[in-house]
């Protein structure tokens, strides 16, 4: 396997999610049944009536809309990550069930992330680092066989020399609102670069899905100053720009 490059797919997401969240909000105003509510709200656009109600704040409705990622190429210190978003549900593949045991062949080893910064010091670097995680896979390799190589009980204790580098792959499904509160918080220049790679790549596909609830989504310093105070990236002008045309 080697380098693994990240990769999100938007598997499923709530039908009609900007109309489903329409009617969650009206329903708080309307003395009318569901089933006038709903043609009611398919006879016309919503988009400016959810304009006025992200604009508002009122964000209980949004909670109707969930979306569903399936997301590949991340890191297991990305997954200690995008764990502490507590609204959300998370499938990930496991290291005990899922061995990572390599063959005889030399370029047969775990899938792992090499970081933008190491990759950018050149050729050689990437190699020094890809030897490393061939030295890791020959360590992995030999605990699996003193273990006696019996499934998971082997695999889960020989995964303990496994580095925060190995690839992981994930299922993630968040509302509407968690999401907002992702980006909020991991499209920040301040996050770690493979969370925020993710949080943008997660932002382009709910736009198209959702595209008025997700139109203002992003860093908070989009509506606001720096939440990030002394510790701002101190590029908020930039940041705006860069979300005008996202």
């Amino acid at each position: 396997m080697g380098a693994k490059k990240l990769k999100v797919t938007l598997l499923r997401y709530t039908p009609n999610p900007q109309e489903t969240v329409a009617m969650g909000a009206k329903l708080c105003y309307s003395a009318a049944g569901i089933e006038d509510l709903q043609q009611g709200i398919k006879a016309k656009s919503q988009d400016a009536f959810l304009g006025r109600l992200m604009e508002f704040g009122h964000l209980t409705p949004i909670e109707h809309a969930s979306f569903t990622f399936g997301i590949e190429g991340v890191s297991r210190s990305l997954l200690a990550q995008i764990t502490r978003h507590r609204i959300a549900s998370f499938s990930v593949k496991s290291q005990r069930y899922v061995s990572e045991a390599g063959a005889a062949k030399e370029d047969d080893v775990f899938g792992y992330i090499i970081p933008p910064r190491i990759e950018a010091l050149g050729p050689k670097a990437v190699k020094e680092f890809a030897a490393q995680m061939g030295q890791i896979q020959e360590w992995y390799d030999g605990w699996v066989e003193k273990l006696g190589n019996s499934g998971e009980s082997t695999n889960e204790d020989a995964r303990f020399v496994l580095p925060n580098a190995a690839e992981t792959k994930m299922m993630v499904t968040m509302n509407a609102r968690e999401l907002l509160h992702f980006f909020n918080l991991r499209c920040c220049n301040r996050a770690q670069w493979e969370i925020r790679a993710l949080a943008l790549e997660m932002l382009r596909l709910v736009r198209s899905a959702a595209p008025v609830i997700f139109r203002e989504a992003g860093p908070g310093c989009l509506k606001g100053p720096c939440p990030e105070g002394l510790m701002s990236c101190g590029k908020v002008d930039e940041v705006r720009e860069k979300f005008k045309t996202f």
